[in-house]
């Protein structure tokens, strides 16, 4: 990436956290910045983004996943339908104390995070190829979350058994996402918060979706 582009994109990384209110080390916005470049030249082959302008990535890969920061809670976190690493990625780049877990079933999606976490050196991201109803570690985890792997209602529903007690789900929305709440099991899940967010850069609305499990 030219010098003046990362400069630029730099900055309006750096512009947008302060606006979040998301505190993140300047190592760490480097490393963001890398996992946006790796991802733009995957992108231009295997097609895992349909945002291509790297300004826009910014906003709608990096700065939207990181407004999920502050509802992270426990020291592990599992990334439902990660595709191109989001939001687990930045999420894992951004407090890189927390052990991040990348699921997803398509190799494609997975041989590219296995790229990332190796070229970047992500100690404390794991990559996974599985499909969630299937998946059956050791541990469970403290945070689920997911951007766009289904409705709510079955993210809660084939992920569910994979929350720790006292664990949370989140669920990263668009418009108030009234139909999908509604579909919600209540007897198994609770929903505890539906938070508006704005992403700085983004004139679209933004949901969290935090669930537990009852």
């Amino acid at each position: 990436m030219k010098e003046p582009v990362l400069a630029e994109l730099n900055l309006q990384l750096s512009r947008g956290l302060q606006e979040l209110g998301v505190p993140v080390r300047g190592e760490a916005t480097e490393r963001l910045l890398e996992y946006l470049s790796l991802l733009e030249k995957w992108n231009r082959v295997h097609n895992l983004t349909a945002i291509r302008d790297m300004p826009a990535m910014v906003t709608t890969h990096l700065l939207d996943s990181l407004c999920a920061l502050p509802y992270v809670t426990g020291r592990n976190l599992l990334d439902v339908g990660s595709g191109a690493g989001l939001p687990g990625l930045p999420l894992a780049i951004a407090k890189p104390g927390l052990a991040v877990t990348l699921l997803d079933s398509r190799k494609k999606k997975t041989r590219f995070l296995d790229h990332v976490v190796g070229t970047i050196g992500l100690a404390n991201v794991e990559v996974v190829c599985r499909r969630v109803e299937q998946y059956r570690p050791q541990q469970k985890f403290d945070t689920l979350v997911t951007r766009a792997f289904s409705t709510i209602a079955a993210f809660a529903d084939l992920a569910g058994h994979l929350c720790a007690t006292g664990g949370r789900l989140i669920a990263l929305k668009g418009r108030y996402p009234g139909a999908e709440l509604a579909e919600i099991d209540q007897e198994r899940f609770e929903v505890t918060e539906v938070c508006p967010v704005s992403v700085p850069g983004l004139d679209a609305s933004r949901h969290i979706v935090v669930l537990t499990p009852s």
